[in-house]
């Protein structure tokens, strides 16, 4: 079970120092009208097979008609369509930090060097074309938090065209009580795809939904399911109660948090934010 906060208002204020008291998920759109109807589409498809699997062994005729190979057809192609025209405007976070001997140099294209040591991952979604990401808190806690001087964040996105671009972005502002923070980067280009915002107001259980995040470090990874629930209730980092929170069980795992939880139009409806597993099964 995952769960996605549902609301985008965003009461941010600078960096302080403020305990992270609770562990998530991080690792330490088409503007046109495609909806999709994957889940119809596997019922339907599953009640073909159990009617052709009980005709005669010999029996010539196929396990799917023609009608519901090009309906899955179809819908899996929307689905694809959905996921590239999306894609561009999740970023992948990384939470660095260079050592104490080192010479306190940022510069990103020496990320790789032996002083740097990453402190965790998670995703974002690209907010306007100024260079604003939204994520969780929790995912740039240490970020936030930081006195050495020592932290910085790299973020990964592709641009409108395809290409991918890696800088460092700072972070201009955070809300641990909704568990959300906003980072910015510096880009002089025009042709970033930010996220095209839905609204969580009118979601109805069952309906298709969408993530798409970094679980453990596998960029751009596409997971589907539907909204199992809604009015859900989970503790933000500082301890305090975030209410209306969505529940659904499309695949999240660590890395998974602040990404966009989608719907059928590409329409970001909320920000994955963590997961509930049971300590004695290990049931998620």
């Amino acid at each position: 079970m995952m769960v996605a906060l549902q609301h985008f208002g965003l009461h941010l204020r600078p960096p302080s120092s403020l305990p992270l008291t609770i562990n998530y998920c991080p690792e330490s759109v088409s503007s046109s009208p495609c909806r999709i109807t994957r889940r119809k589409t596997i019922f339907f498809s599953a009640s073909l097979l159990t009617l052709s699997l009980n005709l005669s062994p010999n029996s010539p005729t196929p396990l799917l008609s023609a009608g519901a190979q090009e309906l899955d057809e179809q819908e899996e192609t929307t689905l694809i369509r959905l996921f590239e025209e999306t894609s561009p405007s999740v970023v992948f976070i990384e939470v660095l930090q260079l050592s104490n001997n080192s010479n306190n140099s940022k510069d990103i294209s020496l990320a790789d060097r032996s002083d740097v040591k990453v402190e965790g991952t998670g995703s974002g979604f690209l907010w306007d074309n100024f260079g604003h990401i939204v994520t969780n808190y929790h995912v740039v806690a240490k970020l936030a938090t930081d006195t050495s001087g020592l932290q910085y964040c790299k973020v990964t996105l592709g641009d409108g065209q395809g290409n991918k671009i890696s800088t460092e972005a700072k972070i201009i502002g955070f809300d641990p009580t909704y568990d959300l923070a906003v980072l910015k980067f510096d880009y002089q280009g025009n042709d970033l795809k930010p996220a095209l915002l839905g609204t969580s107001r009118d979601l109805r259980v069952g309906q298709n939904c969408f993530a798409i995040g970094n679980p453990y470090g596998y960029e751009n990874t596409l997971t589907t399911g539907v909204v199992s629930g809604l009015g859900r209730e989970i503790p933000s980092p500082n301890g305090q109660a975030i209410r209306g929170a969505i529940q659904t069980d499309a695949a999240i795992n660590a890395g998974n948090s602040g990404g966009p939880l989608i719907d059928s139009y590409g329409h970001v409806i909320g920000v994955n934010t963590a997961t509930f597993t049971r300590k004695v099964t290990g049931t998620s």
